[in-house]
């Protein structure tokens, strides 16, 4: 019997309407686990080389988590799949919220879907069973909508991932939402999933996932509410949820604004934690998960209502259409993040790309007439609701915004290079690699365009004696590294907490349950893996299947024909930043990141071009990759 897998993948192919279910045996599962190791193992057997993203031939795949649907805490998380619209590589993005256990409770540890639907269909997962269902009545309906329908046709217990207009009409960073606030929110996949005419996965399962030790599991989630008022990191993220980051990186001259012109920004206590709580109504968690970090928030004012069944803005998206729009009324930001959330589109990205278009405009690059009448000043607050709306549905400037900020600067055929800011084709996420070099590492080498997390953050290791760096003794990291050095210890700790990340998004893991970010430390999360699985396992074991997710993402790439060449970083991070704290410092050497970036390939098993050599492929049991040495 296995424990903590269903021990079936579901195949389904849109342009037949049939269905195929894979058996993988349990080795499968010991070497791949779950979330992002079968999403990229199937990911490289299901796509063809060269394939069109928006086309047929893509696969879109979703893959629960090896832990998730368990009792757990903090294990909610899946992975989707695909190759990515924006970026051309491998595409990978991670959401908690209750979709991922409801699937493993359905039957089900994966679901692979090929092919493009003749009309607009939505896929049912029911206890072992599965469907193609007619989405016609809530094709271009938003999202909200779309969730009350549906629950009302498959019931209310039913759990449903979906895109809204923003997604069906292929803006490219269009984004994928399971129960209205739980996003895939980068690299496209909405796109994908809106290409395959394919509005909604539902899944509804009263079954369950068998654990070896399910008390083991209970346990833990108690532990984790018994005790997280004595933990800093974890209770912060209960009291002030991802927002607390917004004083705090201000105040540390680390929050981006205008573009990156400047690293302070004047309204930010006003979008904080602190400003949040004129609006917030409650705290929300994942699926089994005590520390309840989601903010929930509504407001009732004469011009702006917003929704509370749609969320609340994280710390992202706080800046991405906040502070780097220089935008600090937390109302309209609160809004904007609403219609995101009701259209399916990436806030970071469109935030980004929209920042780039201001600073374009205050240049003189792009003017009003090529906005449609729009003046993209800086805090210019009153554009923003209309120009998500123009880009979810493609309308006007919107459909420029929708291209992304390259594909954008590559429209405006004029050398915009110092304000673009972008790795890969993807936009940054809200953190200066200037004052966190690892940030840069984590930029420039994630095989899926620029991502805040698939390694952990410098500053959580700067201080000797710390709790966070104490956390990561295990791995063998036991010094203090600098925030900003980029020597061979920085690169290691990128490597080696870069596994880590890997590893968690193998098993379903939350950041924000376990170290660095936060409380549960790795000789539980062990405990916990043999308690669900009965395997006689270890730390090392793990570690290995979270690097053979990071061999596998690289190696697509590299039949895609990316090399190291494009692990780079924007231009604006080689020059010094311009104004608070750590103004006139912070510029990364370029020399020297590309010295650390050829330090970390050997380190990796890469060849010279950044490619995974053979014997890495060969030593993970990847050969079957055919590796390109």
């Amino acid at each position: 019997m296995p424990y903590g897998f269903q021990g079936k993948v579901l195949h389904v192919d849109l342009d037949r309407a049939s269905f195929n279910v894979e058996t993988p045996d349990h080795n499968f599962y010991r070497k791949y686990m779950g979330g992002a190791g079968l999403s990229n193992y199937y990911a490289y057997k299901e796509i063809p080389p060269g394939c069109d993203p928006l086309g047929p031939d893509n696969a879109l795949i979703f893959s629960a988590g090896l832990l998730a649907g368990t009792p757990a805490p903090a294990v909610p998380r899946y992975t989707v799949s695909a190759k990515s619209p924006i970026t051309g590589t491998i595409g990978k993005s991670e959401a908690g919220g209750f979709w991922g256990p409801e699937l493993k409770k359905a039957g089900f540890d994966a679901v692979i879907i090929k092919g493009r639907s003749k009309k607009p269909v939505y896929l049912l997962i029911s206890d072992g069973a599965y469907s193609i269902k007619d989405a016609s009545e809530i094709w271009g309906q938003d999202t909200l909508y779309s969730q009350e329908y549906l629950k009302e046709k498959e019931g209310k217990k039913a759990k449903i991932v979906q895109i809204g207009p923003g997604a069906e009409n292929q803006v490219l960073f269009g984004n994928i939402t399971n129960e209205l606030a739980h996003f895939n929110g980068r690299n496209g996949l909405g796109a994908v999933m809106g290409s395959k005419n394919l509005k909604a996965v539902v899944a509804r399962g009263s079954g369950k996932v068998s654990c070896y030790d399910e008390q083991v599991a209970k346990d833990l989630t108690r532990w984790v509410s018994s005790n997280l008022e004595d933990h800093p990191l974890a209770y912060a993220l209960f009291k002030n949820g991802t927002p607390g980051g917004i004083t705090v990186q201000n105040a540390g001259g680390a929050l981006p604004t205008k573009n990156w012109q400047d690293n302070v920004f004047e309204h930010a206590d006003d979008i904080g934690a602190e400003g949040m709580e004129n609006i917030l109504i409650r705290r929300k968690g994942c699926y089994s998960c005590p520390i309840r970090c989601k903010r929930v928030v509504e407001s009732e004012s004469e011009n702006i209502k917003v929704d509370p069944r749609l969320g609340g803005p994280e710390y992202e998206t706080l800046v991405c259409i906040g502070s780097n729009l220089g935008i600090g009324d937390l109302e309209v930001i609160a809004k904007g993040n609403e219609l995101c959330n009701r259209y399916t589109i990436d806030t970071i990205s469109f935030g980004m790309t929209l920042s780039f278009a201001m600073e374009c405009y205050e240049q003189g690059i792009i003017t009003r007439e090529d906005t449609g009448g729009y003046e993209l000043n800086f805090g210019n607050k009153e554009i923003l609701l209309p120009l998500i709306k123009e880009t979810a549905f493609k309308e006007g400037f919107g459909a420029k915004l929708a291209l992304g900020s390259k594909a954008l600067a590559e429209e405006l055929g004029k050398d915009v290079e110092e304000f673009l800011l972008q790795v890969k084709g993807q936009e940054l996420p809200a953190h200066d690699p200037r004052v966190k070099t690892g940030v840069g590492f984590q930029y420039a080498l994630s095989a899926h365009g620029a991502d805040h997390w698939v390694a952990q953050h410098d500053n959580l290791y700067k201080e000797k004696d710390s709790h966070t760096l104490k956390t990561i003794e295990p791995l063998g990291i036991i010094d203090a590294v600098p925030a900003t050095d980029l020597s061979e210890e920085k690169v290691r700790l990128h490597y080696y907490t870069h596994l880590l990340t890997m590893m968690y998004d193998c098993l379903g893991v939350c950041v924000f349950g376990y170290i660095s970010r936060s409380m549960i430390p790795l000789e539980k999360l062990l405990t916990l893996v043999k308690a669900v699985t009965g395997w006689d396992t270890s730390l090392w074991e793990l570690l290995k299947a979270g690097e053979r997710v990071s061999v596998m993402m690289r190696q697509f790439n590299s039949r895609e024909g990316f090399t190291g060449e494009d692990d780079t970083l924007p231009k604006k991070m080689y020059q010094d930043i311009a104004s608070g704290p750590q103004a006139g410092s912070g510029k990364i050497d370029p020399g020297k990141f590309k010295q650390a970036l050829g330090t970390y390939y050997q380190m990796a098993g890469y060849d010279s071009k950044g490619n995974p050599a053979g014997g890495k492929l060969a030593e993970l049991g990847l050969s079957w990759m055919k590796s390109k040495n």
